[in-house]
């Protein structure tokens, strides 16, 4: 089943020599700019019955037509459960479980959170993407914000994209840092791992504050905050910096015998298998009321759990 997106609208006098895709999406705020963009590379935006380039700059009083096919998705909806936060008719923020990837992609194509959603909301069905509008690994837990509506979705694309969605993640590490800071050092894809990602002059821009909440004696539970959203950003950057996140053998973290804390804190590290990194608390302006918004997630048990071992163990060594 497929439906259609259709409007139109004259572009303003004072407008003349803006670039087209800044112009569209001024007129249809409802939608992203990297949409409208698709649209206009694809020809289902038009000006005056002409299709056109995203740097085009309009004379005004030009009639933009849009005329585009929906992005559906179909046969994918599975019973997974959802741990819902929040939920009204616009948004809904889940919690999101260890071993749960967020899209369909090779090797996955069953068993995600767009999977999960379209079971759980059918209206998904026809927003881009199920109205996921930012991710988290595959092994990482926590907050994550879904758009229901293709309003909520180009709002909250447009907070993330103007960096005004606040992000704060916990995490455990090897080694403990002399002092809180920021990190901001680039980060593209890695020259030879193309699977994973690395500190690299010429990649993106990417910065990541960060703060020791405790430290123990040679592990640190940590909160950092994002002012961009790189993929692996945390786990890169701490790698970078040297101290690794436990559980997370791709950049680092991986199984080190402690020398003090015993069998209960050597069992907690070797069987932690993922990175240890939860995203626990989440804000942003609702798409409808402008109001901010802030949403907070307990930390799961195997976090917990590893936190009490290096407690137990901490408390040991200082006896």
């Amino acid at each position: 089943m497929t439906s259609r997106i259709q409007h139109q609208g004259f572009i303003p006098k004072e407008m003349a020599f803006d670039r087209l895709d800044q112009v569209a999406a001024a007129l249809f705020p409802q939608y992203s700019r990297s949409r409208l963009q698709t649209w206009i590379k694809s020809g289902e935006l038009v000006v005056d019955g002409r299709s056109g380039r995203s740097k085009d700059k309009v004379s005004g009083g030009e009639l933009i037509v849009i005329d585009a096919v929906a992005d559906t998705i179909e046969d994918q909806a599975e019973n997974i459960p959802l741990e819902v936060v929040f939920e009204d008719e616009s948004i809904l923020v889940i919690d999101k479980v260890a071993g749960m990837v967020v899209h369909p992609g090779a090797g996955n194509s069953q068993g995600t959170l767009l999977n999960a959603l379209l079971h759980y909301c059918l209206s998904l069905n026809e927003i881009p993407r199920a109205g996921i509008v930012h991710r988290l690994d595959k092994n990482t837990t926590g907050l994550m914000v879904v758009a229901k509506t293709l309003t909520s979705q180009a709002s909250l694309v447009q907070q993330l994209q103007t960096r005004r969605v606040k992000r704060l993640y916990q995490a455990i590490v090897y080694g403990i840092p002399n002092a809180d800071g920021v990190v901001d050092a680039a980060i593209s894809r890695h020259p030879v791992h193309r699977t994973r990602m690395a500190v690299r002059d010429g990649g993106k821009e990417a910065i990541t504050g960060y703060r020791v909440l405790r430290s123990f004696f040679a592990h640190a539970h940590m909160e950092f905050s994002l002012e961009t959203g790189r993929t692996h950003q945390i786990r890169v950057h701490m790698q970078h910096l040297g101290f690794p996140l436990v559980g997370d053998p791709t950049y680092g973290g991986h199984f080190r015998t402690p020398k003090i804390g015993g069998e209960l804190l050597t069992v907690c590290l070797k069987e932690f298998r993922r990175q240890a990194l939860h995203a626990k608390e989440l804000s942003f302006q609702h798409p409808d009321t402008g109001q901010q918004v802030s949403f907070s997630s307990a930390l799961p048990s195997d976090l917990k759990l590893l936190l009490h071992a290096l407690d137990v163990a901490s408390s040991g060594c200082n006896d």
